[in-house]
């Protein structure tokens, strides 16, 4: 069935005044899918640590870092949820990730920068939203805050590794039963 001409008319003048929604500007799109690519490398760091770990006889630093490896896809998952939101797509980048461990410390260390680094990059995007789009700024908030608590995790982690002979095995198992 044909609708009349009369209501293909209306319904074309109606579609005509509906607004496009407004989007995020190209800078804080692209910041933000940054730091999603950021994200999905600490994934795969932690889900590489976790394996490592597992394979090597350190069962409760395994769990740890397959949980590490959980709460870093949340983050890309939240970044994307924002993007969205804003009406911009996300752009999740292929990660190639290759890592090899020399120890448990080792495995601390190099987490321990990685969220370093993550915090750093929070924090000048937070620079830049702050006058390109202040709600990207408020939401950012929750990212600051979690890398400033993964820092702090980590560098108890490294504090607490001066206390042991990293050399002895009895120390490092002695390490990762008290603080993982």
């Amino acid at each position: 069935m044909e609708l009349p001409q009369s209501t293909v008319e209306k319904v074309t003048s109606e579609q005509s005044q509906i607004l496009l929604p407004k989007t995020l500007n190209e800078d804080v799109v692209n910041m933000l899918n940054d730091a999603i690519g950021q994200e999905y490398i600490a994934h795969y760091y932690y889900r590489h640590a976790s394996n490592w770990c597992a394979g090597v006889g350190y069962v409760k630093a395994a769990a740890y870092f397959a949980g590490e490896a959980a709460s870093e896809l949340e983050h890309a998952e939240g970044l994307q949820k924002y993007l969205v939101d804003w009406n911009a797509t996300p752009h999740i980048p292929a990660i190639k990730f290759s890592g090899k461990f020399d120890g448990l410390i080792d495995v601390v260390n190099k987490a321990y920068d990685m969220e370093f680094d993550l915090g750093t990059k929070y924090n000048e995007l937070s620079v830049k939203a702050f006058t390109a789009h202040l709600p990207t700024f408020d939401f950012l908030q929750k990212y600051r805050t979690i890398q400033t608590e993964s820092i702090a995790e980590y560098s108890d982690l490294l504090n607490a590794a001066q206390l042991i002979d990293v050399s002895s095995k009895l120390d490092l198992l002695h390490y990762e039963e008290r603080y993982f």
